[in-house]
C-alpha cells in the first residue's frame, strides 16, 4: 500500500483521486448501447448478452419454475441468515415512516404534505464473481414498505444462462414482481426505455461497475431518475493506537475484494498502527480466495499519516467516503463533526460487513465523493413528497391582495387575474 506522511493540503485532491474513468470516457459506448436497445428492444439486449455474458438466451425473464428450482438450491443456513437480515432491514426502514405534515399557514389556508410511492422501480443487482443478493434486501425491502407497484430486477446471467439461486430466492422473498436475466449497460437501457420483456421504470436503483454507473447517470437524460451515482466500492478507516490492527486490515480487505477498481484508505495519527495494519494486510491477503482482485485494489489504496484529529477530519470530509469506520479513542469528535460520508461504523466491533448484510442500515451508498451531496438509499428514496392546499373564502381574502401585488410586479397578469376574479366574486356576493 502507498504510505503518505503529512501531506500538504494542496496535494489532497491528487492523493485522494479515485481510480475511475469519467463519464466522458465511457459515454460514447453507453449511448451506442442505449440507441440500439431503444430501437430494437429485446433483440439488442440479447445481442449484448451474447457479446458480454457469452450466453444465448431463449427467454430473458426468469420463470416461476426457475425460481422454485432456485429455492431448493439455497441451503437452510443461508435462508436463515437472509431472513434475519431481512427482519433487521425491515425494522430499520419501517422506523423511517413519517406522518402527514399539516398546518394552517394563515386563517383559511390549509397546506399539507403526504408521501406517495414511486409506482415503478428498477433494481440492478450485480452478478459475476460476487452475486450481490444482499443488495436485493437493501432495495426490495424498502420498495415494498413504500408501496411500489412494480419492482423489476435485472441481473446478469452466467454462461449457463442462469442467475445465482440466492439472488432468485431473495428476490422472490422480498416481493420482486419481475426478474430479468440482463446485466451491464443493456440492463439499464432496458429499464430506461422498456423492451418487449423488460418493463420501463421511473427510477433505477443499485450499484455496478463504471459502465453501469455511467449508464445510470445518462438514463437521467431520458426521463428516468436514479438513486445516486453508485460505482466501485470504497472504504476509509480512521484509526489510532486504540484500534486493533488485524480488525482494521480485515475491513480494508473486505472492500478491496469487491473489485480491482475499489479503493481503501487508512488515515491515522499513529505511525505504529499504520505499520501494523500494513503487515496485517499482507498476512491476511494471502488467505483470500479473491486475492488477485484485492491485490489490484490495494494498488489504488493509501495509508496516510497526519499529525492530529483536525487534519484527519478535514481530509476525510474532503474525500467523502462511501463507508467510514471510526476506531479511535476520541470517537465522539468524528461522530459529531463528520459531514461527508455515506455510512459510518463506530468502534472496533463494528465491521463494515455488518452494514453490508445484517445490522439493518442500507448498503446502497454514494461513492466517488458523491457523499458530499447525496444520501444513501432509504425509505424516502422510493417515495415522492406531494403537497396539497385548500383555501377557503376567508383564506383567499387574507392572502389574495399579496398574490395580486407580487404577480403584477413579476409582469404575470394572468396570475393576478386568477385571484382578482375570485376576490371580485366574493365582494359581489
Amino acid at each position: 500500500m502507498n504510505k503518505i506522511f503529512n501531506p500538504n493540503k494542496n496535494t489532497w485532491s491528487t492523493i485522494l483521486k479515485r481510480p475511475t474513468q469519467t463519464v466522458a470516457d465511457i459515454e460514447g459506448i453507453v449511448l451506442e448501447v442505449f440507441d440500439e436497445v431503444k430501437e430494437k428492444g429485446d433483440t439488442a439486449v440479447n445481442r449484448y448478452t451474447q457479446k458480454f455474458d457469452l450466453v444465448d438466451l431463449a427467454n430473458i425473464e426468469v420463470s416461476k419454475v426457475e425460481i422454485e428450482e432456485a429455492k431448493e438450491l439455497v441451503s437452510e443456513e443461508l435462508k436463515k441468515a437472509i431472513l434475519l437480515a431481512k427482519s433487521n432491514i425491515e425494522a430499520f426502514h419501517n422506523a423511517q415512516k413519517t406522518d402527514k405534515v399539516a398546518i394552517e399557514t394563515t386563517d383559511g389556508v390549509s397546506c399539507w404534505q403526504e408521501k406517495r410511492p414511486i409506482q415503478k422501480v428498477g433494481l440492478y443487482i450485480p452478478g459475476g464473481t460476487a452475486p450481490l443478493f444482499s443488495t436485493i434486501l437493501m432495495l426490495a425491502v424498502p420498495a415494498n414498505i413504500a408501496g411500489c407497484n412494480e419492482i423489476v430486477l435485472c441481473s446478469p446471467p452466467n454462461k449457463e444462462g442462469k442467475i445465482n439461486p440466492a439472488i432468485l430466492y431473495t428476490a422472490d422473498l422480498c416481493g420482486v414482481t419481475k426478474i430479468c436475466k440482463v446485466g451491464g449497460i443493456q440492463a439499464i437501457a432496458g429499464m430506461t426505455f422498456g423492451t418487449e420483456t423488460i418493463s420501463k421504470v421511473y427510477k433505477i436503483f443499485g450499484p455496478g461497475n463504471q459502465f453501469v454507473t455511467v449508464a445510470k447517470q445518462l438514463a437521467t437524460k431520458f426521463g428516468v431518475a436514479i438513486d445516486m451515482p453508485a460505482g466501485p466500492s470504497e472504504l476509509l478507516v480512521v484509526a489510532d493506537d486504540s484500534a486493533n490492527a488485524a480488525f482494521v486490515a480485515s475491513d480494508l480487505l473486505s472492500q478491496a475484494e469487491h473489485g480491482k477498481d475499489s479503493q481503501v484508505i487508512l488515515v491515522s495519527t499513529s505511525k505504529e498502527i499504520i505499520d501494523n495494519v500494513e503487515k496485517e494486510v499482507t498476512k491476511q491477503l494471502n488467505e483470500l480466495p479473491r486475492k488477485n482482485i484485492a491485490l489490484a485494489a490495494i494498488e489504488n489504496s493509501k495509508l496516510i499519516f497526519v499529525e492530529n484529529d483536525q487534519d484527519a477530519l478535514d481530509l476525510i470530509n474532503e474525500y467523502g467516503p462511501e463507508h467510514f469506520i471510526v476506531c479511535v479513542n476520541n470517537e465522539e469528535y468524528y461522530i459529531d463533526n463528520i459531514a461527508n460520508a455515506g455510512s459510518v461504523f463506530i468502534g472496533n466491533y463494528t465491521p463494515e460487513s455488518a452494514g453490508d448484510y445484517a445490522s439493518g442500515t442500507n448498503h446502497t451508498l454514494p461513492t466517488n465523493g458523491y457523499a458530499k451531496q447525496y444520501s444513501g438509499v432509504n425509505l424516502d428514496s422510493f417515495m415522492k413528497s406531494m403537497t396539497f392546499q385548500k383555501i377557503s373564502k376567508q383564506g383567499i381574502k387574507n392572502i389574495g391582495n399579496a398574490i395580486e401585488v407580487m404577480a403584477e410586479a413579476e409582469g404575470l397578469q394572468a396570475h393576478k387575474n386568477a385571484v382578482t376574479l375570485r376576490l371580485t366574486n366574493l365582494s359581489e356576493n
